[in-house]
């Protein structure tokens, strides 16, 4: 969709800090050796996140908490609502290919807020810089209108704790050798499984097989049907680990010798009580 004039001036302004930065090199992109991730569970998003680790909770659709072990916190694909909670996370990326993926009226005290677009068919580059954690997109196209938008979406990539995390956002076409070489390694990867209102299921598998992420978390899941289907045809390579719980933490130990699919349930944010 095309963005309003005001909304796009706000944009600008929200993303002026991150494009004002010296650049930092992408260690997804120049990393050869993978190293290992391992599993720690039912932690709190209030709890503190253990040294070397990353703790990402399944908010809800493909909205995702990511938390550094120093405290900072990316919300992925957000709307506007997070749940029972006056949380502020320090970075939200947005995408438009539905208003389930982003909001006009981001909260703002929000330090960073994050478009996956730019202009009609220009696109928008992101290169935040904070430290311990990365954040950078790569640009792809939505179906919009009955046609084509270049550029009017973003894969999100969360460099931090030295994994490389993925969000595929609404994708809506398999990434072109270049867009792949843009996104570099990938340790974790959360992929929309809906069946075909982002990519059918097929062609997301065949992304996902190239990308070769240890850890897949399925998100963008209307119908048990869609999943169950996506877990099907990845079951003869990846592991299947189903899940009660929100959340998972990962670290850079023991990389599984089989790729795994960890299936998160969604759930908004709360406060305890």
């Amino acid at each position: 969709m095309r963005i309003l004039i005001g909304l796009g001036a706000a944009l600008a302004l929200w993303v002026g800090a991150a494009e004002a930065q010296d650049r930092r090199s992408s260690h997804c992109i120049a990393l050869a050796e993978a190293p290992g991730i391992t599993y720690l569970h039912k932690a709190s998003f209030r709890d503190p996140v253990a040294e070397h680790a990353v703790r990402i909770s399944y908010i809800s659709h493909a909205s995702f908490l990511i938390q550094s072990h120093d405290g900072i916190d990316v919300v992925t694909d957000y709307t506007g609502f997070l749940g029972a909670t006056d949380f502020v996370p320090d970075v939200v990326t947005m995408n438009h290919a539905h208003s389930t993926h982003w909001t006009a009226n981001p909260d703002p005290a929000i330090p960073h807020v994050l478009p996956g677009w730019g202009d009609y068919g220009l696109g928008i580059e992101h290169h935040l810089d904070l430290g311990s954690m990365l954040v950078r997109n790569v640009s792809t196209d939505i179906r919009s209108y009955g046609g084509i938008e270049e550029k009017g979406n973003s894969i999100f990539v969360f460099e931090v704790a030295g994994l490389c995390i993925g969000h595929l956002g609404h994708l809506h076409h398999e990434p072109n050798p270049a867009q792949y070489a843009a996104l570099g390694r990938m340790d974790v990867v959360m992929a929309a499984v809906d069946g075909g209102m982002s990519l059918d299921v097929v062609t997301m598998m065949r992304v996902l097989r190239n990308l070769k992420a240890q850890v897949v978390i399925p998100m963008h899941w209307f119908e048990s049907w869609t999943l169950e289907a996506f877990l099907t045809g990845m079951s003869d390579e990846y592991l299947i680990e189903r899940n009660a719980g929100s959340s998972l933490t990962v670290s850079l130990r023991d990389l599984p010798k089989q790729p795994t699919i960890k299936v998160l349930m969604p759930r908004f944010l709360q406060d305890p009580e």
